[in-house]
């Protein structure tokens, strides 16, 4: 019997090697009492010189390799180990408790990384792996203990492993490391970035692989269902090249794609763009032939630092993406943090559900100093590009007028002020709360677009947090009424005039993609290496699916539609 373990899908591909367990260095952290704290601190700043310069050296390695943009990475890692916060709080705990400073930055990095790992969104969540990689980096040091060195490998591999770092993954030598698996991540982790772009297929988050495998063992790493499969039989093997053959055919079929339009079988144009959260991202979003940006998350810009940023800053990131995307449409959404995205500097109230609470769009009014900074910063960036502001959570329309007119306020105050602006700048809004969707008819004579964010509509439908295991199975994309709100806000926002897109997931599941086109969505914004794949969907399907649209409205439950779609067969368009 074939031994498979499962996991999620961080990078697309079929490979077969023998396994290389790559052991995790382990760190005997104690706690020890010192009498004299300035040469404890001393020696914390002497390893930060040194692994400043090892991960200069890791930094120009990867530029070689890979790049300049997936070098920037490690100019992130830089930064943590020249944030004040993080050597303060170290320095602190060596000076007040008179600990060694291997123990102090273990416990300032745990924090850090419990911060992060408590996130809802995977990108934030998976930094945690950025803060752990350095700060591992820093801790070997102080302890003389040496790091994994792939350098050493020289036959053909998959490595298997608990986790991959950012610096053990720039390591990767694609003529002998032909893959890898790991226990943990994610697909939005640094580390599964970074192997898309090398192209070596990777299966992550098997949650026990270690325990299965051991070295010299023959495996398939299947990227494209998420799957490993453990000493396969000569059957499988053959199997298994043949799907490799295929799989590369379909590869060079794609990129044939990257630079045309999305048009369906019966020519209607849609429109296909990009999820991001940090300028460093727009050259992936390029490279996979995205047609815009149609998510700029601003928040991770007020993340992992000890103060807001000011005007300059945000003015300088949302310039950069909008030059960078040249004149293609940018959708920069304005500041949605609280829920799950609590910034420590700016002390938020506590709150019985802060889901429901002081967030995004609620969080920015109450807060007009900060939002009217980053309003002026993205004005003064608009001459840059084709920039679309977008206003998160959404329920009232006095929340929308209102940030509606303070940004006119910044307008009139910049031009008075001899700024100059792009003559006119689109504006729409999230539809993301039941409120939106009940009065969608009403918000779209006051915007230019609507964007559905499907993460926190489908909870705030469903009234399910989507991070409660418990009641996980209530978070259903495809349930009716959820399928209703979608048709409802569109008909309301073409009845109108205005274009639909989605940010949320749902708008990269190929399965739900027949769907929303049935239903009239108009842009499609989505993990960049999502693009292609869906672009090739899109083309062999028709628009005026009124029948289909028709039929689905009528259903009754998640699995009348998943059905249904089965037996249309339409799942594996």
């Amino acid at each position: 019997m074939l031994k498979v373990v499962e996991g999620v899908l961080a990078s697309n591909g079929i490979t077969i090697a023998r396994a290389y367990c790559l052991e995790s260095s382990s760190f005997k952290i104690s706690k020890k009492q010192i009498n004299e704290h300035s040469e404890e601190i001393s020696r914390f700043q002497d390893a930060i010189k040194q692994a400043k310069l090892e991960i200069d050296q890791i930094k120009e390695r990867t530029e070689m390799r890979l790049g300049t943009e997936k070098a920037s990475i490690f100019s992130a890692q830089l930064l943590i180990l020249e944030d004040p916060e993080f050597i303060g709080e170290v320095t602190d705990k060596i000076k007040s408790e008179n600990v060694n400073a291997e123990y102090a930055a273990n416990v300032i990095a745990d924090k850090l990384v419990s911060l992060f790992e408590a996130i809802e969104n995977d990108y934030m969540r998976e930094r945690a792996t950025d803060i752990r990689d350095v700060t591992d980096r820093l801790i070997a040091i102080l302890l003389h203990v040496e790091l994994p060195n792939l350098d050493l490998i020289t036959d053909e591999v998959i490595i298997v492993a608990e986790d991959l770092t950012p610096s053990v993954t720039a390591q990767l030598d694609k003529q002998y490391i032909k893959g890898f698996v790991t226990n943990i991540g994610g697909r939005t982790s640094h580390t599964a970035i970074m192997a898309r772009s090398m192209g070596i297929p990777a299966v992550v988050g098997t949650k026990n692989i270690m325990e299965k495998v051991k070295n010299n063992d023959l495996l398939i790493v299947d990227g494209e269902e998420g799957y490993v499969i453990i000493n396969p039989t000569e059957e499988k093997i053959k199997e298994y090249h043949e799907k490799k053959k295929q799989f590369e055919l379909k590869s060079e079929e794609l990129k044939k794609l990257i630079n045309t339009k999305t048009v369906t079988a019966d020519g209607h144009s849609i429109e296909l763009s990009a999820n991001i959260g940090t300028p460093e991202e727009v050259q992936n979003v390029l490279e996979h032939g995205a047609e815009g940006i149609g998510l700029y998350r601003t928040e991770f810009l007020y993340m992992n630092r000890d103060q807001l940023p000011n005007e300059e800053e945000q003015f300088a990131a949302y310039k950069r993406v909008l030059e960078e995307m040249k004149n293609k449409p940018v959708v920069i959404r304005t500041l949605d943090i609280g829920g799950d995205k609590e910034l420590p500097y700016l002390h938020f109230p506590k709150e019985m559900n802060p889901f429901l609470g002081m967030r995004a769009i609620r969080y920015c009014l109450e807060n007009k100093t900060v939002f009217r900074t980053q309003l002026r910063a993205l004005l003064r960036a608009s001459k840059f590009g084709n920039l679309k502001i977008m206003f998160p959570m959404i329920a009232t329309l006095e929340e929308l007028r209102e940030a509606k007119q303070l940004l006119q306020d910044e307008r009139d105050v910049l031009l008075a002020e001899g700024v100059l602006l792009a003559e006119s700048i689109k504006i729409g809004m999230m539809i993301e709360t039941p409120a939106s969707v009940a009065m969608a008819d009403h918000f779209a004579k006051e915007v230019d677009f609507f964007s559905i964010g499907t993460n926190d509509l489908i909870q705030y439908t469903m009234a399910a947090d989507r991070m409660n295991e418990n009641i996980s199975y209530l978070y259903q994309p495809f349930n009716p009424a959820i399928l209703r709100s979608i048709s409802r806000v569109i008909e309301a926002a073409h009845n109108e005039g205005i274009r639909v897109g989605m940010c949320g997931e749902m708008a990269g599941d190929n399965l739900a993609i027949p769907v929303l086109l049935a239903l009239g969505l108009d842009e499609f914004s989505m993990s960049p290496s999502s693009i292609l794949p869906a672009r090739l969907q899109l083309t062999k399907l028709s628009r005026e699916m009124t029948n289909l649209k028709k039929e689905l409205l009528h259903l009754q439950t998640a699995a009348d539609v998943h059905d249904y779609l089965k037996d249309h067969k339409l799942l594996s368009c």
